[in-house]
């Protein structure tokens, strides 16, 4: 029954089935459909395979497929390769974790919130926020979120967005913002970062928030606190997307004047994955709590006075009045949250800054061994970055990148696929799993290109 090889029924099942309902043909069950609208033709895809022969076709797909067990990859740009201890996987893969479902009844699910209630904390603390919410789908869209917050607490329609944002993460938002008629305008960046002269101009009364990446896109170091300053004297809220792992370096945006953080949590002990799933990070301050969508576990005691927890706060559509609702988000991300506590957890305060310190020092040593080679510079050798950088190149970024990648790298992200102007940049980014010897041998393999 090649035909039907992953369908259990028989096709005397399936003339039984037919013969019940009255019909001589399955083609019969659409007849409520439209013919002008039907396909009425067969699907354009390849013949049917057997068990064996799908097997055998999807290795050979994989077998086609380049991962970072073969390569030494030097891209960032938004998803990041670092170290993932054992102890993640271990408890993360435990079935009371890996098969938990949304804990509505909080006296069989204590387990998963306590971790959810931990995740918000450590959460919290990274990022010098008064609270956070249970998680978010990844971090564009918590991002997007986080900009009809400041719309739905100021009363007004208008987000400045700086240019240094990644530029997909700038694309969210705007499909969040047509939906909701707010209206986007973009701060120009000087020297890759947001332009302050221009920001103090375009921030006037009618803008609800301000949005800054922490480090940018373009690895940049913004000045938090003035930006801050700038929103908060128009009204505005300040928000702030931010690579967690450099947070155990830098200052939390939280203390310098941050009104709402979002950030990818992949790099917290979630793998690259081809993209997902990965985990949306949001924290705000205390006055916007129940403006968060998604949902916010809290600590409580019983009858008994023993510690518990609940889902204090579920501000979406399924659980209140829907003009209520501040969102209609209806999943977060709760294996992924827990691999990031158990991560955090893992490293400790000193263990997250001994990480930044190592992606900090990596990043700056392959920098300046990278922008002494002739005829190669850094593209913003004044603008302080944590563990990715700019450079420009003197031939092609193409040409380089096919080149190191049939050597086993993976040379960065070329800029000009998004601005137009930096089209002789690379985006680079090391990390602590980067050793001397690698970085070493791409720096000798651009030069013989030269």
């Amino acid at each position: 029954m090649k035909n039907f090889a992953y369908l259990p029924q028989t096709q005397r099942d399936r003339t039984k089935m037919m013969e019940l309902l009255g019909i001589q043909d399955t083609s019969e069950l659409f007849a409520d459909i439209a013919p002008e609208i039907r396909l009425q033709r067969p699907l354009q895809l390849p013949p049917e395979m057997s068990e064996l022969e799908l097997n055998r076709h999807m290795q050979g797909l994989s077998r086609k497929n380049q991962d970072l067990s073969t390569l030494v990859s030097f891209l960032g740009a938004g998803a990041y390769e670092h170290h993932i201890p054992a102890v993640v996987d271990a408890i993360c893969g435990r079935s009371e974790f890996y098969t938990a479902y949304t804990p509505y009844q909080p006296e069989i699910s204590q387990g998963t919130l306590q971790s959810i209630f931990e995740y918000q904390t450590m959460v919290a603390e990274l990022t010098g926020m008064d609270l956070a919410n249970a998680s978010m789908y990844d971090g564009p869209t918590a991002l997007g979120e986080a900009a009809l917050v400041c719309c739905n607490h100021t009363r007004r329609n208008k987000v400045l967005v700086s240019s240094a944002l990644h530029p997909e993460y700038r694309a969210v938002i705007t499909t969040y913002a047509t939906g909701q008629q707010v209206k986007l305008v973009d701060i120009p960046a000087n020297e890759g970062r947001t332009d302050l002269s221009h920001l103090a101009a375009l921030c006037d009364d009618t803008v609800a928030g301000i949005v800054i990446q922490y480090p940018n896109f373009f690895g940049g170091i913004e000045d938090l606190q003035a930006i801050a300053d700038i929103a908060h004297a128009r009204g505005a809220l300040l928000v702030v997307s931010s690579y967690p792992v450099a947070l155990g370096l830098l200052e939390a945006p939280g203390n310098l004047g941050a009104d709402i953080v979002a950030a990818e949590g992949q790099s917290l002990g979630n793998p690259l994955a081809y993209g997902g799933p990965y985990l949306g990070i949001l924290a705000a301050r205390k006055e916007l709590m129940r403006k968060l969508p998604g949902r916010i576990v809290g600590q409580t005691a019983d009858h008994d006075g023993r510690r518990g927890f609940v889902l204090t706060l579920q501000a979406r559509e399924q659980h209140i009045r829907r003009e209520k609702a501040t969102s209609n988000i209806c999943s977060n991300q709760a294996l992924n949250a827990l691999a990031a506590t158990v991560y955090l957890t893992y490293l400790g305060p000193q263990g997250i800054t001994e990480l930044a310190l190592q992606n900090y020092h990596k990043a700056h040593y392959f920098q300046q061994r990278l922008a002494a080679l002739p005829g190669v510079s850094a593209a913003y050798a004044d603008t302080p970055f944590f563990n990715e950088f700019v450079l420009r190149l003197p031939i092609p970024v193409a040409t380089i990148q096919q080149s190191l990648l049939q050597q086993g790298m993976l040379f960065g992200l070329d800029v000009g696929r998004f601005f137009p102007e930096l089209a002789d940049c690379v985006l680079l980014n090391a990390t602590e799993v980067r050793t001397r010897a690698e970085m070493d041998a791409a720096v000798a393999a651009l030069e013989g290109l030269l």
